[in-house]
């Protein structure tokens, strides 16, 4: 309740109604907000299974590589392994990198922006800020996480071209998945950029099998043979 002027009591429900034009811009704020929320995840997600798809092509050609030149298990499982890891490390330290420069930018920004020079950041401010840590440790996460799949598939096969095959299999089932995820949270034909990533992905193994199976026969190595 409140006091009008001549103190005599208003009720809450005495009060008059927002204004159906108050209540449309109400509306369409709340639904700005929420799809800028929407938006703002599904950048997230988006860069997500692009780290899984480059951890994903990375480690597959580079066990198919391997596997054209040696045919033991455990050295495309060792290999298979270091790519992982040498990927996972290399993607969080070029996305902390990066993202560090964008935060010293916009921090830089937001205190020439400050009336007051001496005053420090609020709470609100530094939250709105790029974290690099953060960053970097998804795109790790994102890019181990497409590694392992080629590795777990064909790391415990013994038949090399069994091993071959099975890698091959799961990295073409995941690339599909991968191109068709990518392309739903991007809006944009799930279909086209399925068979993109996989003509990409295919490519990429074939080449890497057959530059070092050719530098295998160069070398006349018996144990590629």
């Amino acid at each position: 309740m409140a006091f009008n002027r001549n103190n005599s009591i208003v009720h809450a429900s005495d009060s008059p109604p927002p204004s159906p034009q108050n209540q449309q811009i109400q509306t369409q704020g709340s639904q700005k907000s929420t799809e800028m929320d929407y938006l703002g995840r599904a950048q997230w997600l988006r860069a997500a299974v692009l780290g899984a798809n480059d951890g994903l092509v990375s480690v597959a050609s580079l066990m198919i590589g391997v596997g054209a030149v040696k045919h033991s298990s455990k050295t495309m499982a060792v290999s298979g392994l270091a790519g992982l890891v040498a990927g996972a490390c290399s993607m969080a330290i070029g996305e902390f990198v990066s993202v560090y420069t964008q935060y010293d930018i916009e921090l830089a920004q937001m205190r020439r922006e400050k009336e007051d020079k001496e005053a420090g950041l609020t709470k609100e401010e530094k939250e709105g800020l790029p974290n690099p840590a953060r960053a970097a440790g998804a795109s790790a996460l994102a890019f181990a996480s497409g590694a392992l799949l080629p590795l777990l598939a064909g790391a415990f096969i013994q038949p090399w071209k069994i091993r071959l095959a099975v890698i091959c299999i799961v990295t073409t089932l995941a690339l599909a998945a991968f191109g068709a995820t990518g392309a739903i949270l991007g809006g944009v034909n799930a279909k086209k950029s399925a068979a993109r990533v996989l003509l990409g992905g295919w490519a990429a193994m074939a080449i890497s099998y057959g530059v070092l199976r050719l530098f295998a026969l160069k070398l006349h190595d018996p144990s590629s043979l």
